[in-house]
């Protein structure tokens, strides 16, 4: 077992606490929804006498996982996520290299594995598939079932499903059961700290206290950079959707990009849901407050910076605009004085069909989040400092770069579609992050200028190492945005007098006049000859709809000559759930129709590509 020097950032597990646990649940998170899952299953671990903790894959040494079998009814829990295409999370990274080299034996450790996927995409549930497999063929003893969650259905419900069935299993493996006791178990203690000065008060910040007014590099999610807001405009004349393109300047940050890339943003909240929640339950938003963790020994002291304000936590730590989760609604049930709203949010929290239905139809397809859901019952009126507990964090948003990090070193640039529209109770649904960001006016009326908390993510979205290789790219709406990137990359390339080889786009949008974007651009790349072949397919400007689809096939002789013959690299942005499926289809078709192949051997030569790095994906659902 190494015990040798660890990186900087991990913990033996035995430092970190697990071992003094007997239920470690650790998570594999990118968007915070594995890490809240693991929070809830580390919490119900009371509820069976159990002592369970929530993990950081990346913040523990888990060649020490063999060692967990050294406690009495011990269990590791892992809920990994799955990113991209099929990759691991960010944090989940180290752990998945560790599970791919190691041959060492887990000593029948216990374990479960619960997978959040999406089915839209082409390796669904890849890791969660990948650690309950590999798990068992190092030795681990699985005691229950691989659980998959569908974010493209109903996430909550599916893991709601597998941990009424995941606890029963546990009682049974363990000889343990349930106490009875369903009664709310916080997890924070609410401390009014004494002597406050205002300087150690979090106003926002990620991590480090003051990062905002004093930046270090290097910047990553934890310590993002503040970067001025160059430019904001809008892209589209015409419709009643607002298409914008932002340019953050990262001057002086070492920030590093290529095209291809993700910039993440942290946005803030609508401060007129804040102000609204604070007067619905009478609270003083401005009041310092601390969360303390009640487990002394757990490595997450607080659900979010701490000490801060209402205010704060409300505006920028804890996410107020989505539904909120089954969880949430149990916990809060307690506080409703009429035994009607009391029972309607139990009922909702449970696993019977009934119950399922109504938080779908009640929560989920009318969108209600955490105001709507205290305004329509106005019997319910929480403890704040419950709710801050129980609310999840607000994450950061990832969009793909609209820039070449070779040709503009210090912007980075933003394409996106502002999100808003009514829901079914009649109130106006606005999307966090894209209606923060229509708002950063360049300078505002006292002369500050704007600012965004952002980091670059790198993807495996590359242009192809040789400059000679034709491209075909395929994007639609807002999946132009790492194409512009390309082309201005492309165009570099050839300024420096490099053999570029064809390079071909294939865009798709509603209508010409409302929200062809980067119009003027494109039509200059073509004019110039960066761009060899511009083609749009406009769904909705005639009675027949035409797709990007449709424009392939038309084209499928030259499409299969530059895959078949000239070695080119297909990319393809936008979304997952219908656009990528139905380019994939067609790139099917012009393998068996041009290229002679069965069906059976177009899926394989296509998979091939994908492996090759020659058929990249940047989609999202």
């Amino acid at each position: 077992m190494r015990f040798g020097p660890l990186p900087r950032h991990q913990k033996r597990l035995d430092e970190a606490g697990e071992l003094n646990r007997n239920m470690v649940v650790f998570y594999g998170s990118q968007t915070g929804t594995a890490e809240e899952f693991c929070g809830r299953l580390a919490k119900d671990a009371q509820r069976y006498g159990m002592s369970g903790m929530s993990a950081d894959l990346e913040e523990n040494d888990m060649s020490e996982l063999p060692r967990l079998v050294e406690i009495d009814n011990s269990l590791a829990v892992f809920c990994m996520a799955t990113y991209g295409e099929g990759d691991p999370t960010d944090n989940a990274q180290d752990f998945y290299d560790w599970m791919q080299e190691t041959d060492e034996e887990l000593n029948r450790v216990n374990f479960a594995v619960f997978g959040l996927g999406n089915k839209t995409y082409e390796h669904f549930n890849a890791m969660g598939k990948y650690t309950d497999k590999r798990l068992e063929e190092l030795g681990g003893r699985r005691i229950y079932d691989l659980g998959m969650g569908d974010d493209d259905g109903n996430l909550e419900e599916d893991f709601v499903s597998w941990k009424e069935q995941f606890w029963p299993a546990v009682c049974e493996h363990f000889g343990v059961e349930a106490t009875g006791d369903d009664t709310s178990i916080r997890q924070y203690e609410l401390v009014f700290p004494t002597d406050i000065n205002m300087n150690k008060v979090y106003t926002g910040e990620m991590g480090r206290l003051k990062s905002f007014e004093t930046q270090k590099p290097p910047f990553d999610a934890k310590n993002p950079y503040l970067a001025t807001v160059a430019v904001n405009r809008q892209l589209n004349q015409a419709g009643d959707r607002h298409l914008m393109h932002l340019e953050l300047d990262i001057s002086g940050s070492q920030i590093r990009y290529d095209s291809g890339d993700h910039v993440a943003v942290y946005p803030m909240n609508d401060v007129s849901i804040v102000n609204r929640i604070g007067q619905i339950l009478d609270a003083d938003l401005d009041t310092v407050i601390s969360l303390n963790n009640l487990d002394e020994e757990s490595n997450k002291k607080h659900p979010f910076p701490c000490p801060t304000t209402y205010r704060t936590a409300l505006t920028h730590y804890l996410d107020i605009t989505n539904p909120p989760r089954t969880n949430v609604l149990f916990e809060l049930a307690q506080y409703a004085t009429d035994p009607k709203d009391q029972d309607i949010l139990r009922k909702m929290a449970s696993a019977s069909p009934e119950g399922k239905g109504l938080y779908q139809s009640w929560v989920l397809d009318a969108q209600r989040n955490i105001l709507a859901v205290l305004e329509d019952m106005p019997s319910l009126h929480p403890a704040i400092d419950h709710l801050c507990e129980l609310l999840p964090r607000l994450q950061a948003r990832y969009y793909s770069i609209a820039s070449s990090g070779k040709v503009y070193s210090n912007m980075v640039s933003i394409c996106a579609v502002v999100v808003e529209f009514q829901t079914s109770t009649g109130r106006s649904f606005k999307g966090v992050a894209t209606n923060w960001l229509k708002n950063k006016v360049v300078v505002t009326d006292n002369g500050h200028k704007a600012t965004v908390p952002m980091y670059v993510r790198k993807s495996q979205f590359r242009l192809p190492f040789k400059a000679s290789n034709p491209v075909v790219m395929i994007g639609l709406g807002t999946g132009i945005a790492p194409f512009m990137g390309f082309l201005q990359e492309r165009g570099w390339m050839k300024e420096q007098g490099k053999d570029v080889g064809e390079t071909i786009l294939y865009f798709g949008c509603r209508h010409r006049n409302q929200d062809f974007m980067y119009q003027q651009e494109l039509e200059e790349f073509e004019k110039v000859g960066v761009l060899t072949q511009l083609n749009v397919a406009f769904s909705r400007d005639q009675e027949e709809k035409v797709y990007v689809q449709h424009l392939l096939k038309k084209n499928n002789e030259h499409l299969w000559k530059l895959i078949h013959t000239d070695n080119a690299h297909i990319y393809i942005c936008g979304d997952a759930r219908n656009m990528a499926r139905d380019v994939q289809n067609a790139f099917y078709d012009i393998a068996e129709e041009v290229g002679g192949l069965t069906h059976t051997q177009a899926v394989v030569y296509i998979k091939k590509l994908m492996t090759k790095g020659r058929y990249a994906q940047d989609v999202w659902s």
